[in-house]
This record gives C-alpha cells, structure tokens and sequence, in this order.
C-alpha cells in the first residue's frame, strides 16, 4: 500500500482562532496517576492521539478502567498503588517512548512482568537511561541488543530507594523514578541538575503523594517521594499542548499577513523555551488572558507575521523546548542571518535522529545548513521563500512531518512530505486546523 504522502503549497496569510489538542506529556500521567489513585478520576482535554491511546491500552490490560463519554470526557476507576495486574499479553506501546519508559518504572515495584513491544520507529529508541536506574531499584531487564525493544521486565517487590542523579537532562527518566518508588518503601530521590518539565511533580503532589523539591548548593533539583503512595482521584482539565501550538505558532510567523490566535496553551515555564526563542528572534507573540487549569498555568497566544533575525540557542534551555527544535529550525530558515543551535545531542535519539533528518530535509528544499554532532547551523533566507521540492523522508516521525508541512506554506513550489501517518501520534487534526487557518494543504 502506498504511504498517504501530502503536498503543502505557499499560502497567503493564515488567521482566525483556535485550539489545540491537549498536552501529551500531561495526558500520559492523567491516566497513569488516576489508574494508581483509589477511586474514580475525571479528566477533561485529554488528547486523543495514538501515543496517549497506547497508554490507556496498556492500563487498562494491568486491570485499570478507563471509559470516554459522549462529552470527550475521560472517568478512570484506579486500581491502586501496587494494585496493577499482570498483563496476559505483551503491551504495545505503538510509536510512545513516553509511555514506554513511564510505565516501565511504574511497573518496575509491581509484582509482575510484562513485556514492551513497539512500532518500527520505537524499536530502534535505546530504552537504557531508565533501565539503569530501575535495575538499582530491584527490577530486572530482557532487551533486545542495544537495549531496545522488544523488552521484558520483572518487578521487584519491595522494591529498593534510591538515590539518583540524572546524567543526562530527562523527564521521562525523573517521572520513571519517581513512579517506581511510588509502591517503595521508604524515600526515593532523583537530583535534576538541569530542570525538565515538571508535569510529574505537579500532578504527583495534586493526586497525594508526599513529595518534597528542595534546591543543593549548585541549585540542583531535588525530588523525593515517599513510598508506599495513597493517590486520591482528581479531577483534571488538560490545556493545549504546547508542542503541539509550536506548529500553528511558526507557520503564522512566517507565511506574510498572517495573524493567528491559539486559545489555552499550556505555559508551565518548563515549556515555554520555544516562545522565548522566537521572540527573542523578534517574533510578534503575545499571550493573552493568563489563567490556571488543572494546576497548570495556561494563556491565548496571538501570533502575527513577523521578519525574524538569527539566534544562538543556550543550551542550557535545550529542555524547555527540546520537541520543539525541529519547527524552530524551521522559523530559522526563514530568519535573516546565521542561526546555531547547540547542545542538542538528545534529539539523536528520539523518534529520528531528528538533526540528521532535519538537515537532510532542509537541503531538499533548498535552506543552507551544516549539521554538527550536537546541532545544526542554518543560513537563513532573510524572510525570502525556502525553494521547495521534495518528497522529504519523515522516519516516521511526526515533528519531521508537521514541520516540513509548515515550511511548505513559505516556499516557491511547495513541499510534499512522504508519509503524514505518524502525526496521528500526537495530532491528528493537524491537517484540518492547518486548512481552517487558510493554508493550502
């Protein structure tokens, strides 16, 4: 069967105001934390991509009851700390690094095993950084070579605390500890010497849990939690991904005339390293109506057209807005200048080699880029359209694909992307949005 390929052309200005799907990191925990939680949970907003459905599957197979009603609203009847059932099937987690590695460390102080099995793209991801510190917890590991999937775990009951401090800057690894010693007696700790999203604290702390942040004298991150957790069921309002606004927000930036304004976008400042970056480039963003829901910090954002400027990134806010470089290497393109992104080796290993694939893509459709081993350096075009062409390869990756699609928007010919499959991972009314806006897509 031939892969559904699509073809954007350039557009004339994009406007008018929308939403977008709910956050995916948040959507994963809601229904991770209420399937741990004794009672039923309500959660509003939920995306409902392939990734967070993969999630529920999966919960739902350890014994959890997770239901949608006619509203769109999500009821989860948890099943309680340690109370997750041995799966009598491997759990397919699909294209989902995220449900992956957290499920493994909330199984990691369960008494089961279980076996992950994933998609292509998902098979070749290297699961060791979350496999390492849940074997010194107790849990014991099967992988394939190099540590990937196809994967067995065995729990370990009483698991062991740890202590453990981060080597590379991962919130998939601090939330797969910090769940793992969920049913562990005793304190678990993980120092974050560089900040990640905090979505696992929040939400952690609103279900019951008894965690504690402090700061050390290098102004590291300290988390600890104290096992064995009682949840409470929640009720839970997801705001808008922002990963997934970064593609309505760049389009508007660069396709001329365009004024665009995206309602309920999640602003945990842990998130909000793209929006930076683009202002600092000289981007028109302005966010509007600042609001808490669920927790969470949310506000509109207007976006309008705007003549950007090249940018050196800090590494050091590589976190903030670490799915999100693929569309910013984008909006560099288009800047005036020379662009460096640096600091940038964990998009290697994600569902591509995201700077080797963007790279190769961008020189197909005509942008000047040099790839080094931690980034890329991108000649922008001074606001003049990128050439066009294609078809560019997306690895079955769902960033590479919307990015692309958006810089067809501000090309000469257009851009024809080989497979938009995998954005149902994370959006799937990417391409219907995209039309309402006016893009010719």
């Amino acid at each position: 069967m031939p892969r559904p390929a699509m073809f954007t052309a350039p557009s004339r200005g994009l406007s008018g105001t929308i939403s977008v799907p709910g956050d995916k990191s948040i959507s994963h925990r809601a229904l991770m934390f209420s399937a741990l939680a004794v009672g039923r949970s309500r959660v509003e907003g939920l995306l409902e991509g392939e990734d967070v459905l993969s999630t529920a599957a999966a919960l739902r197979a350890m014994g959890a009851r997770i239901e949608r009603d006619a509203d769109g609203v999500w009821h989860i009847d948890g099943v309680g700390v340690g109370g997750l059932l041995q799966p009598e099937t491997a759990l397919d987690m699909g294209n989902s690094g995220t449900s992956t590695r957290l499920l493994m460390g909330l199984l990691a102080s369960h008494d089961l095993t279980a076996t992950f099995i994933g998609d292509a793209s998902l098979s070749k991801r290297p699961m060791g950084r979350v496999t390492e510190p849940l074997s010194l917890m107790g849990a014991e590991f099967v992988s394939s070579p190099g540590g990937r999937l196809p994967l067995t775990m065995r729990g370990a009951v009483p698991a062991v605390p740890i202590e453990y401090c981060l080597p590379v800057a991962s919130a998939q690894v601090k939330s797969a500890v910090l769940l793992a010693g969920l049913n562990t007696p005793g304190i678990t700790r993980v120092i974050e010497p560089e900040a990640t999203r905090d979505h696992s604290e929040r939400m952690l702390a609103g279900f019951g849990a008894d965690l504690t942040i402090e700061r050390d004298a290098d102004g590291a991150r300290i988390i600890s939690i104290r096992g064995e957790a009682e949840l409470k069921p929640q009720q839970i309002i997801v705001p808008g991904d922002p990963s997934s606004a970064a593609f309505p927000i760049v389009a508007a930036l660069i396709v001329p005339g365009s004024d665009v304004t995206i309602t309920g976008v999640g602003m945990n400042e842990t998130r909000t390293g793209l929006i930076k970056l683009l202002q600092a480039m000289g981007a028109q963003i302005d966010l509007l109506n600042p609001r808490d829901a669920g927790g969470e910090p949310v506000a509109d954002v207007r976006v309008r057209a705007s003549s950007l400027t090249a940018i050196e990134n800090d590494p050091a806010d590589a976190p903030s807005m670490i799915d999100e470089f693929p569309i910013a290497f984008i909006a560099a393109a288009l800047a005036k200048g020379r662009s460096v992104f640096r600091g940038l080796e964990e998009l290697r290993v994600k569902e591509s080699d995201r700077i080797a694939v963007m790279a190769a893509g961008l020189r197909q459709i005509g942008a000047m880029v040099e790839e080094t081993p931690d980034g890329l350096i991108i000649e922008g075009t001074g606001g003049e359209p990128l050439e066009g062409g294609g078809p560019v390869e997306t690895h079955l990756d769902h960033r590479i694909a919307m990015s692309f699609a958006v810089a067809g928007l501000a090309s000469y010919k257009g851009v024809t992307i080989d497979d938009m499959r995998p954005v149902a991972t994370s959006f799937p009314g990417f391409v219907d949005m995209m039309r309402a806006l006016g893009a010719s897509a």
